[in-house]
């Protein structure tokens, strides 16, 4: 029994501590790949890269980063409505800065599949993706 426990909690202490600590459920359409992780010479600061693909028509409703986020757009035509802009829409090649904490959302408006890579510059121990209202 005391095995058994241990080894329960072992696999709890390693499934929470693998991949990047986001507080998000994989969304219908929406797939995220965590390409990198890496702690930044800025103490209590890390990098973190994720491919995103958005099948056509999907979303990704309003959220917020606890840090910067700079998009490059790899495929597709995708949309983004950033707080206090205009919505643009960018195609392959395109990017886009988003300052930490602003609330902002992204769609794929094209007919095939849009791709982006996401770098995140944001403060160790805090969810990636915090939604927004």
């Amino acid at each position: 029994m005391k095995r058994t426990l241990c080894i329960a909690v072992a696999a709890v202490i390693v499934g929470t501590s693998l991949g990047v600590h986001v507080a998000r459920a994989q969304q219908s359409g929406i797939k995220r790949t965590d390409l990198q992780q890496h702690d930044l010479s800025i103490a209590g600061r890390e990098v973190v890269q994720v491919r995103v693909d958005f099948s056509p028509g999907v979303a990704f409703g309003r959220h917020s980063h606890p840090g910067e986020e700079i998009v490059y757009v790899l495929e597709g035509s995708l949309e983004y409505g950033v707080d206090g802009k205009p919505p643009v829409t960018l195609k392959a090649g395109g990017v886009l800065f988003i300052p930490a904490g602003t609330i902002h959302s992204a769609k794929n408006v094209g007919s095939g599949n849009g791709a982006e890579l996401a770098t995140y510059l944001v403060e160790k121990g805090k969810p990636l993706v915090m939604i927004g209202k």
